[in-house]
């Protein structure tokens, strides 16, 4: 604006002014109200991943601060401070940040902003899966899941929500303190009837000599490892919570079973370590009831199940891997993952920044639980890496012996097949099935393993090539040393052929205890000889050999060795024939090498079973050390032969 002479202001434009908001504007816009419309963003309005159950605080929990717990739709459980945990439960995808910060505020005790609210939504909440991405039209996310080398894989439900809360409400007052009481009496006095008076193996062994009975032995098995999960549903629901379903999948390689009682966590310790035990103590139903069905029918294989119930009870009550004895250490230092506590606890023990902020995470725990949770780690530890050093010194035996039985047992259920025995090829099948899982496991694990430690080994040396070449080096050598040991016999050799214990379950597979083969002497005739090796053989030998006489009976020799059987063939000439004599071997049963039988190498003794000789018997017999030779023969008959002589 400009002042004239006469003192009347003249307005005229003098460029862009900053308008409403900050906006350069100019004086015709100002003047005629044409201003400009600038849009404002559109606040963010939030909203949950598919799936996504919110269950509430942690109770009972081991850490010094409340942990809450939210679970994906993938079924991954994520653990979440209260502020997390009020910012998520505040969001319907309705609400935007401003309005989310006012709800949080009010619950919190402390004022959150909007901002506040974006900055935790955008940088927490997202990248674990809770919220969906801005601008993501799909309400599925791709979160990160934990690598859990020993969890179930391949999930299939068998019973949906809806049939496991109907089983659970059938069999939720089995959880009565009382009931639980009778129960657990009347099981101690089965456990005394059946191993104190009855004998416990008795059943196994009827069970093992039928084929049927085994097959109704596994029914009643898998029946019981579904009652088991019932057990835990029930558990859940008379504890307050809701199950959710019951599924299987591939622990490892084997095929178990699960329930989803995550909801578990929201009630109290008492109620969740209630859950972890409801599947023993359902086997212990189980059992009890298999004992009242032998009592009604009599039927032995009944008790056979209750015999194998115990193992399943003790495979369970295991802590090692995350089975019902895992949870049960986790509930009680109030830790849900304890796998998940390992590498801290580890990586305290280092001095450093990495020793120091291990340290400052395992702090958040109680003592009570650090304490529990630092004996596990401590134990577990050197006990898996012991098991699994064992295994890869013994690993050339595990594989050259299963192979071999692997083999046989194929072999043996095909040809049972083949003559027409379904029932005994349908056992085989079960065996072939019980010796594939182990080697498949075996496969499993060597290669999550190698993976792990790669991995793990590319993560600490990256940027630190002279670590890494030590690394390489001293692995190297390890391998190279391990690999010398399997080639060159150092580690322990391949049991030798033993006949099955269970011979219903190998169909075909021979149930003698192999023979001994004896040795022949050095670069002498063997029974594979056509000719019998006649020339070989020494005067005085032939009756240590077992030879008949010109009557066919066999010549008695001073030596004790035990005579040819009645009936063998004998040679014209009085000697056995070839299939009479023994065959030459050079290792026992035991895979121990069979020391010659005389310094000639004059074979001792019959091939028949029990027919070796002790070593005081293995004597040479000398023509002095022989009986008396036998009666001239008959005149008509011609004189025998020197070599059929004694």
């Amino acid at each position: 604006m400009t002042v004239l002479g006469d003192g009347a202001p003249t307005l005229h434009d003098t460029g862009p002014v900053p308008g409403p908001g900050g906006w350069p504007v100019t004086y015709e816009q100002v003047a005629t109200g044409n201003l400009p419309v600038v849009e404002q963003p559109a606040p963010l309005v939030p909203r949950l991943s598919a799936g996504l159950r919110l269950h509430g605080e942690y109770q009972g929990s081991g850490f010094t601060e409340p942990k809450y717990i939210a679970r994906r739709g993938d079924g991954q459980v994520v653990q979440l401070s209260r502020l997390l945990y009020l910012v998520a439960s505040s969001i319907d995808g309705v609400r935007d940040v401003e309005t989310v910060a006012h709800r949080v505020s009010a619950r919190f005790g402390r004022e959150v902003s909007g901002e506040n609210v974006r900055y935790l939504v955008e940088n927490k909440l997202e990248p674990l899966g809770v919220t969906v991405p801005e601008g993501q039209e799909s309400e599925e996310v791709d979160a990160p899941r934990s690598d859990l080398l020993l969890a179930l894989k391949g999930h299939r439900v068998i019973f949906n929500e809806r049939r496991t809360a109907k089983i659970a409400r059938m069999f939720a007052w089995l959880h009565r303190p009382a009931v639980v009481v009778l129960v657990l009496v009347s099981a101690l006095a089965m456990d005394v009837w059946l191993f104190g008076f009855f004998g416990a193996i008795e059943p196994v062994l009827e069970v093992l000599d039928q084929p049927v009975l085994i097959l109704i032995v596994f029914g009643l098995t898998v029946a019981s490892l579904v009652f088991h999960e019932f057990g835990h549903a029930s558990a859940c629901r008379y504890g307050g919570a809701h199950p959710g379903c019951i599924g299987c999948g591939l622990f490892l390689i084997w095929p178990s079973m699960y329930t989803d009682v995550t909801d578990v966590y929201r009630i109290g310790r008492a109620g969740r370590l209630r859950t972890d035990l409801g599947g023993v103590y359902f086997n212990v139903v189980f059992m009890l009831a298999m004992a009242g069905a032998y009592f009604v029918t009599g039927a032995q294989f009944f008790l056979a199940a209750v015999y194998l119930g115990h193992f399943e009870i003790l495979e369970q009550l295991m802590p090692a891997v995350r089975l019902d004895g895992y949870y049960i250490l986790g509930d009680l230092a109030g830790v849900p993952d304890l796998y998940g506590k390992i590498k801290p606890i580890l990586l305290g023990l280092l001095p450093g920044d990495k020793g120091r902020a291990a340290r400052k995470e395992v702090a958040g725990l109680k003592r009570s639980a650090r304490t529990i949770v630092a004996t596990w780690v401590l134990t577990m530890v050197p006990l898996l890496a012991g098991e699994l050093g064992y295994a890869l010194w013994n690993l050339p035996r595990i594989l050259a012996t299963m192979t071999r039985s692997l083999t046989e047992q194929i072999a043996g259920t095909g040809s049972a097949f083949v003559r027409g025995q379904v029932v005994e090829g349908l056992v085989g099948l079960i065996g072939c099935v019980m010796l594939l899982c182990p080697m498949a496991g075996v496969v499993y694990l060597s290669v999550k393993m190698t993976g792990r430690i790669f991995r793990a080994a590319k993560r600490s040396t990256a940027g630190r090539p002279l670590l890494r070449l030590t690394v390489c080096t001293v692995a190297l050598a390890g391998l190279t040393g391990l690999s010398y040991a399997w080639v060159s016999g150092l580690t322990p050799q391949p049991l030798p052929k033993k006949p099955p214990i269970a011979p219903i379950l190998q169909p075909g597979v021979s149930a003698q205890e192999p023979q001994p083969r004896h040795a022949s002497r050095p670069g002498g005739p063997s029974s594979d000889d056509p000719s019998g090796g006649d020339s070989a053989v020494p005067p005085g030998a032939a009756a240590t050999a077992g030879t008949a006489g010109p009557s066919g009976g066999p010549s008695a020799t001073a030596s004790g060795s035990a005579p040819a059987s009645p009936g063998a063939p004998v040679s014209p000439s009085g000697k056995p024939s070839a299939s009479q004599k023994t065959a030459p071997s050079s290792k026992d049963t035991a895979g121990h090498p069979v020391p010659p039988s005389s310094p000639s190498g004059a074979t001792v003794g019959g091939s028949g079973p029990g027919s070796s000789p002790t070593p005081s018997e293995s004597v040479l017999a000398t023509p002095s050390e022989s009986a008396s030779p036998p009666p001239p023969p008959p005149s008509s008959a011609p004189p025998p032969s020197a070599a059929g002589s004694s």
